[in-house]
Protein backbone atom coordinates (compact mmCIF):
# COMPACT_ATOMS: atom_id res chain seq x y z
CA UNK A 1 0.00 0.00 0.00
CA UNK A 2 1.16 3.39 -1.07
CA UNK A 3 1.21 6.31 1.92
CA UNK A 4 1.69 9.92 1.81
CA UNK A 5 4.96 9.96 1.98
CA UNK A 6 5.88 6.10 1.24
CA UNK A 7 5.32 2.48 1.39
CA UNK A 8 3.97 1.51 4.95
CA UNK A 9 6.06 -1.23 6.27
CA UNK A 10 6.64 -3.63 9.58
CA UNK A 11 8.90 -0.82 10.90
CA UNK A 12 6.34 1.75 10.68
CA UNK A 13 3.91 -0.19 12.26
CA UNK A 14 6.18 -0.34 15.30
CA UNK A 15 6.53 2.91 15.43
CA UNK A 16 3.10 3.62 15.79
CA UNK A 17 2.87 1.26 18.46
CA UNK A 18 5.67 2.93 20.44
CA UNK A 19 3.64 6.44 19.49
CA UNK A 20 0.07 5.02 20.79
CA UNK A 21 1.97 4.16 24.21
CA UNK A 22 3.67 7.76 24.36
CA UNK A 23 -0.20 8.95 24.08
CA UNK A 24 -1.27 6.81 26.78
CA UNK A 25 1.12 7.74 29.22
CA UNK A 26 0.55 11.18 28.16
CA UNK A 27 -3.42 10.75 29.66
CA UNK A 28 -5.11 12.82 26.80
CA UNK A 29 -7.12 11.93 24.18
CA UNK A 30 -5.60 11.87 20.25
CA UNK A 31 -6.94 15.02 19.43
CA UNK A 32 -5.39 16.86 22.13
CA UNK A 33 -1.84 14.41 21.91
CA UNK A 34 -1.88 16.13 18.32
CA UNK A 35 -2.54 20.15 19.58
CA UNK A 36 0.58 19.30 22.07
CA UNK A 37 2.73 18.15 18.96
CA UNK A 38 1.06 20.63 16.80
CA UNK A 39 0.02 17.90 14.01
CA UNK A 40 -2.69 18.05 11.94
CA UNK A 41 -5.17 15.50 13.89
CA UNK A 42 -6.08 13.49 10.71
CA UNK A 43 -2.51 13.17 9.72
CA UNK A 44 -1.93 11.68 13.64
CA UNK A 45 -4.71 9.04 13.21
CA UNK A 46 -3.62 8.05 9.42
CA UNK A 47 0.30 7.74 10.83
CA UNK A 48 -1.25 5.32 13.97
CA UNK A 49 -3.47 3.37 11.27
CA UNK A 50 -0.34 2.71 9.46
CA UNK A 51 -1.53 4.58 6.21
CA UNK A 52 1.24 7.47 6.22
CA UNK A 53 4.35 7.58 8.20
CA UNK A 54 5.38 10.07 10.28
CA UNK A 55 8.05 12.63 9.44
CA UNK A 56 11.01 12.99 11.30
CA UNK A 57 10.20 16.56 12.47
CA UNK A 58 6.95 14.91 13.93
CA UNK A 59 8.64 11.66 15.62
CA UNK A 60 11.21 14.93 17.26
CA UNK A 61 7.90 16.66 18.36
CA UNK A 62 6.25 13.92 19.88
CA UNK A 63 9.63 12.49 21.42
CA UNK A 64 10.35 16.32 23.12
CA UNK A 65 6.19 15.90 24.71
CA UNK A 66 6.58 12.66 25.63
CA UNK A 67 10.52 13.09 26.71
CA UNK A 68 11.29 10.09 25.22
CA UNK A 69 14.05 9.84 22.77
CA UNK A 70 13.48 9.90 19.19
CA UNK A 71 15.36 6.79 18.31
CA UNK A 72 13.36 4.96 20.51
CA UNK A 73 10.24 5.71 18.57
CA UNK A 74 12.10 4.24 15.50
CA UNK A 75 12.92 0.96 17.01
CA UNK A 76 16.87 1.73 17.21
CA UNK A 77 17.36 2.06 20.79
CA UNK A 78 15.71 0.66 24.01
CA UNK A 79 13.57 3.41 25.47
CA UNK A 80 15.04 5.40 27.50
CA UNK A 81 12.67 8.20 29.22
CA UNK A 82 14.49 11.60 30.18
CA UNK A 83 13.72 12.85 34.14
CA UNK A 84 13.28 16.19 32.74
CA UNK A 85 12.70 18.18 29.88
CA UNK A 86 15.99 19.64 28.02
CA UNK A 87 14.56 22.94 28.25
CA UNK A 88 11.60 24.21 30.90
CA UNK A 89 8.87 26.06 28.83
CA UNK A 90 5.30 26.12 29.08
CA UNK A 91 3.69 23.66 26.53
CA UNK A 92 6.64 22.16 25.58
CA UNK A 93 9.50 23.30 22.54
CA UNK A 94 7.02 22.85 19.91
CA UNK A 95 4.51 25.20 21.52
CA UNK A 96 6.54 27.91 22.48
CA UNK A 97 7.51 28.09 18.62
CA UNK A 98 4.37 28.45 17.63
CA UNK A 99 2.86 30.62 19.80
CA UNK A 100 6.19 33.20 19.21
CA UNK A 101 5.20 32.93 15.49
CA UNK A 102 1.40 33.75 15.51
CA UNK A 103 2.59 36.56 18.32
CA UNK A 104 5.13 37.57 15.59
CA UNK A 105 2.93 37.32 12.61
CA UNK A 106 0.44 39.32 14.49
CA UNK A 107 2.67 42.02 15.21
CA UNK A 108 5.02 42.01 11.95
CA UNK A 109 2.43 40.31 9.30
CA UNK A 110 3.08 36.96 7.84
CA UNK A 111 5.48 37.71 5.24
CA UNK A 112 7.95 39.43 7.32
CA UNK A 113 8.31 36.57 9.91
CA UNK A 114 11.57 34.95 10.04
CA UNK A 115 13.06 31.72 11.58
CA UNK A 116 15.64 34.05 12.82
CA UNK A 117 13.32 36.10 14.34
CA UNK A 118 11.33 33.06 15.66
CA UNK A 119 14.41 31.59 17.50
CA UNK A 120 15.60 34.77 19.41
CA UNK A 121 11.92 34.95 20.71
CA UNK A 122 12.26 31.72 21.91
CA UNK A 123 15.68 32.28 23.35
CA UNK A 124 17.29 29.30 21.16
CA UNK A 125 18.57 29.04 17.67
CA UNK A 126 18.16 28.91 13.83
CA UNK A 127 18.95 24.79 14.30
CA UNK A 128 16.51 23.78 17.22
CA UNK A 129 13.30 25.63 15.40
CA UNK A 130 14.12 23.69 12.28
CA UNK A 131 15.00 20.70 14.58
CA UNK A 132 10.87 20.42 15.16
CA UNK A 133 9.55 22.15 11.88
CA UNK A 134 12.45 21.75 9.30
CA UNK A 135 10.74 24.70 6.72
CA UNK A 136 9.45 27.96 7.41
CA UNK A 137 6.57 27.05 5.32
CA UNK A 138 5.62 23.98 7.53
CA UNK A 139 5.94 26.30 10.69
CA UNK A 140 3.48 29.03 9.86
CA UNK A 141 0.81 26.38 8.28
CA UNK A 142 1.52 24.60 11.64
CA UNK A 143 1.56 27.99 13.89
CA UNK A 144 -1.89 29.42 11.88
CA UNK A 145 -2.92 25.79 12.79
CA UNK A 146 -2.99 25.97 16.52
CA UNK A 147 -4.08 29.23 16.29
CA UNK A 148 -7.34 28.58 14.60
CA UNK A 149 -7.66 25.24 16.65
CA UNK A 150 -6.93 27.90 19.82
CA UNK A 151 -9.97 29.70 18.55
CA UNK A 152 -12.24 26.98 18.16
CA UNK A 153 -11.62 25.67 21.60
CA UNK A 154 -12.12 28.54 23.33
CA UNK A 155 -15.29 28.94 21.65
CA UNK A 156 -16.96 25.88 22.26
CA UNK A 157 -15.85 26.16 25.98
CA UNK A 158 -18.28 29.52 26.02
CA UNK A 159 -20.52 27.98 24.02
CA UNK A 160 -21.23 24.99 26.65
CA UNK A 161 -22.05 27.72 29.03
CA UNK A 162 -25.09 29.48 27.58
CA UNK A 163 -28.46 28.30 28.66
CA UNK A 164 -30.29 28.96 25.29
CA UNK A 165 -29.28 29.98 21.55
CA UNK A 166 -29.94 33.52 22.54
CA UNK A 167 -27.18 33.44 25.25
CA UNK A 168 -24.31 31.44 22.56
CA UNK A 169 -25.16 34.30 20.17
CA UNK A 170 -24.07 37.14 22.93
CA UNK A 171 -21.62 35.05 23.74
CA UNK A 172 -20.27 34.69 20.12
CA UNK A 173 -20.41 38.76 20.15
CA UNK A 174 -18.36 39.21 22.54
CA UNK A 175 -15.17 36.47 21.75
CA UNK A 176 -15.58 38.09 18.78
CA UNK A 177 -15.09 41.80 19.90
CA UNK A 178 -11.44 42.53 19.74
CA UNK A 179 -10.85 44.01 23.62
CA UNK A 180 -8.10 42.22 25.20
CA UNK A 181 -4.77 41.80 23.77
CA UNK A 182 -5.10 38.33 22.72
CA UNK A 183 -8.02 38.93 20.86
CA UNK A 184 -6.80 41.72 18.74
CA UNK A 185 -4.07 39.31 18.17
CA UNK A 186 -5.79 36.76 16.68
CA UNK A 187 -8.18 39.24 14.71
CA UNK A 188 -4.84 40.86 13.39
CA UNK A 189 -3.27 37.11 12.40
CA UNK A 190 -6.50 36.73 10.88
CA UNK A 191 -7.12 39.10 9.04
CA UNK A 192 -3.40 39.04 7.59
CA UNK A 193 -4.63 35.54 6.29
CA UNK A 194 -7.03 37.02 4.22
CA UNK A 195 -4.72 38.09 1.57
CA UNK A 196 -3.32 34.13 1.34
CA UNK A 197 -6.67 32.90 1.15
CA UNK A 198 -7.40 35.60 -1.69
CA UNK A 199 -3.98 33.84 -3.24
CA UNK A 200 -5.32 30.09 -2.92
CA UNK A 201 -1.78 29.60 -1.00
CA UNK A 202 -1.65 26.22 1.71
CA UNK A 203 -2.12 28.49 4.48
CA UNK A 204 -4.80 30.63 2.99
CA UNK A 205 -6.95 27.40 1.90
CA UNK A 206 -6.56 27.01 6.01
CA UNK A 207 -7.86 29.65 6.46
CA UNK A 208 -10.83 29.35 4.28
CA UNK A 209 -11.74 26.08 5.78
CA UNK A 210 -11.64 27.25 8.99
CA UNK A 211 -13.80 30.39 8.13
CA UNK A 212 -16.32 27.85 6.57
CA UNK A 213 -16.60 26.29 10.15
CA UNK A 214 -17.07 29.50 11.75
CA UNK A 215 -19.91 30.37 9.77
CA UNK A 216 -20.99 27.11 10.06
CA UNK A 217 -21.41 27.52 14.01
CA UNK A 218 -23.09 30.29 13.56
CA UNK A 219 -25.37 29.12 11.57
CA UNK A 220 -26.33 26.03 13.60
CA UNK A 221 -27.01 28.41 17.00
CA UNK A 222 -29.24 30.24 14.83
CA UNK A 223 -31.04 27.34 13.45
CA UNK A 224 -31.29 26.22 17.18
CA UNK A 225 -32.61 29.71 18.39
CA UNK A 226 -35.20 29.40 15.74
CA UNK A 227 -35.94 25.81 17.12
CA UNK A 228 -36.70 27.26 20.56
CA UNK A 229 -38.86 30.08 19.16
CA UNK A 230 -35.71 32.64 21.15
CA UNK A 231 -35.19 34.35 17.54
CA UNK A 232 -37.85 35.28 14.82
CA UNK A 233 -39.99 32.96 13.12
CA UNK A 234 -39.01 32.24 9.44
CA UNK A 235 -35.70 33.22 9.83
CA UNK A 236 -33.09 31.84 7.34
CA UNK A 237 -30.24 31.10 9.51
CA UNK A 238 -27.72 30.35 6.22
CA UNK A 239 -28.52 34.46 5.11
CA UNK A 240 -28.46 35.23 9.03
CA UNK A 241 -25.50 34.09 9.74
CA UNK A 242 -23.81 35.53 6.15
CA UNK A 243 -24.82 38.77 7.18
CA UNK A 244 -24.11 38.90 10.48
CA UNK A 245 -20.49 36.96 9.82
CA UNK A 246 -19.72 39.97 7.53
CA UNK A 247 -20.62 42.85 10.22
CA UNK A 248 -18.19 41.56 12.29
CA UNK A 249 -15.19 41.17 9.80
CA UNK A 250 -15.91 44.27 8.44
CA UNK A 251 -16.66 46.14 12.73
CA UNK A 252 -13.43 44.22 13.73
CA UNK A 253 -11.14 45.59 10.81
CA UNK A 254 -11.83 49.16 11.87
CA UNK A 255 -11.36 48.83 15.83
CA UNK A 256 -7.73 47.23 14.46
CA UNK A 257 -7.04 50.32 12.72
CA UNK A 258 -7.41 52.49 15.59
CA UNK A 259 -5.11 52.39 18.42
CA UNK A 260 -4.40 53.71 22.10
CA UNK A 261 -7.63 54.59 24.09
CA UNK A 262 -9.63 54.71 20.70
CA UNK A 263 -9.93 51.37 20.00
CA UNK A 264 -11.68 50.42 23.70
CA UNK A 265 -13.76 52.90 22.70
CA UNK A 266 -13.82 51.98 18.68
CA UNK A 267 -14.66 48.23 20.73
CA UNK A 268 -17.53 49.35 22.30
CA UNK A 269 -19.35 50.90 19.32
CA UNK A 270 -19.02 47.70 17.10
CA UNK A 271 -20.31 45.70 20.29
CA UNK A 272 -23.51 47.74 20.71
CA UNK A 273 -23.66 47.58 16.72
CA UNK A 274 -23.87 44.07 17.07
CA UNK A 275 -25.78 43.76 19.75
CA UNK A 276 -28.41 46.69 18.20
CA UNK A 277 -28.33 44.28 14.82
CA UNK A 278 -29.55 41.01 17.10
CA UNK A 279 -32.02 43.00 18.50
CA UNK A 280 -33.80 44.21 15.93
CA UNK A 281 -33.44 41.30 13.35
CA UNK A 282 -32.46 37.94 14.73
CA UNK A 283 -34.34 37.94 18.33
CA UNK A 284 -38.02 37.21 18.86
CA UNK A 285 -39.82 40.45 19.27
Amino acid sequence: METDEGPASTSTAGTAARVRAVIADAGVSQREFARRVVMDPSKLSRALSGTRRFTVAELARIADEGRVDADWLLGTRPRERETAPAVHVEGGRPLQIVRETVRLIAEHGFHAVRVADIARACATSSAAIHYHFPGRAELLEAAVRWCMDEDTTRRAAHLAEADDAAAELRQLIALQTPRTAQQRRQWAVWLDLWAEAARSTAVGRLHSEYYRQWRETVTDVLRRGAGQGVFRAGIDPHAAALTLTALIDGLATHVLSVSGPESATAADAMHRTLTAHVTHTILAP
